[in-house]
């Protein structure tokens, strides 16, 4: 029994939390078995394409009997329980906005267990979705002047306003944010589409275009040490749909050329047939001793906000 609903009260309460957040309703001895490791190994994975291991969601757990306290101000909740129906029930807004509730029940174990295994996929896309919008409305409180990537590549894209020009160039831009632990960087250029999608291998495709890029613009201090794509791992590579057009998506590590710094990048590649052109967006962050998990999210979130501007 599956079902998708709305509350129909009116929800007043703002959710609160931090990104990337679930808090798992489950008494301590469905959490302490099969059952609680089915949700730890699904839900805390390590995160594709970053250099270490660090948890696709951070999970808290409570025990049933605390469902009506403090946490049902969280964005996203998964409620897990044995009742007398198998059953998998979303909820919106069921107690704050917004807000995911998941409803999990089973007459076994066994029974949880089958559910998690058939909507994991489903609670992780509902998840992450509703974390890119929450961080999109944080970063649009205070913005860039958008008028130079506008004027420049026909796109509106919310920047947030920590972000500064470290490099304009005729068909290529370079923003930065400074950290304390290092930097976080955005990427904008667009290339013909032949370069792209008239070969036979799109991901080498991808990877030769952007350490083209990173041997024109991106150096470190000394001589010969640019930036490119990690070479000992194969990126993480998707096809998918981004403002409105056919993208692809690759996930990896960059590092320099003969030199110690590394770090996690994320590529779009919008074909973009009304312009003629193959147009990219690129994350990626330095930062050694601070985890990058949510660097990352950000500068996806800041992509995923983009939209072309019609002719």
């Amino acid at each position: 029994m599956c079902s998708c609903k709305n509350n129909e009260d009116t929800a007043v309460k703002k959710t609160t939390g931090k990104i990337n957040s679930i808090s798992i309703v489950i008494d301590d001895q469905l959490w302490n078995g099969e059952v609680g490791d089915s949700i730890r190994n699904k839900f805390a994975t390590p995160v594709i394409g970053l250099p270490q291991e660090e948890p696709l969601f951070n999970i808290n757990q409570y025990p049933t009997k605390l469902l009506e306290g403090f946490m049902t101000d969280s964005r996203n909740i998964i409620v897990v329980k044995k009742e007398e129906i198998n059953k998998f029930e979303i909820i919106t807004d069921q107690y704050a906005s917004p807000q995911n509730v998941f409803h999990i029940s089973g007459r076994t174990a066994t029974d949880i267990l089958s559910i998690l295994e058939k909507q994991s996929a489903t609670i992780i896309a509902t998840i992450k979705q509703t974390e890119i919008e929450e961080s999109q409305k944080i970063i649009k409180k205070s913005l860039i002047n958008p008028k130079i990537i506008e004027n420049k590549f026909h796109i509106n894209l919310d920047v947030p306003s920590d972000y500064k020009y470290t490099l304009h160039e005729a068909r290529f831009l370079w923003l930065k944010k400074e950290i304390v632990s290092g930097s976080s960087s955005l990427l904008l250029y667009q290339v013909p589409i032949y370069q792209i999608i008239n070969k036979n291998n799109m991901v080498s495709n991808i990877i030769r275009m952007r350490d083209s890029i990173g041997k024109l613009y991106i150096h470190g201090k000394e001589v010969d040490t640019d930036m490119i794509t990690e070479e000992a791992y194969s990126p993480y590579f998707f096809k998918i749909k981004l403002a409105g057009k056919i993208a692809y998506e690759m996930k990896g590590t960059w590092e320099l050329k003969n030199d110690f710094m590394s770090g996690p990048f994320i590529n779009y590649v919008i074909i973009d047939d009304e312009y003629s052109r193959a147009l990219v967006l690129e994350g990626f962050c330095y930062s050694p001793s601070k985890e990058k998990r949510d660097l990352m999210h950000e500068l996806e979130a800041i992509i995923k906000s983009v939209s072309i501007i019609k002719r």
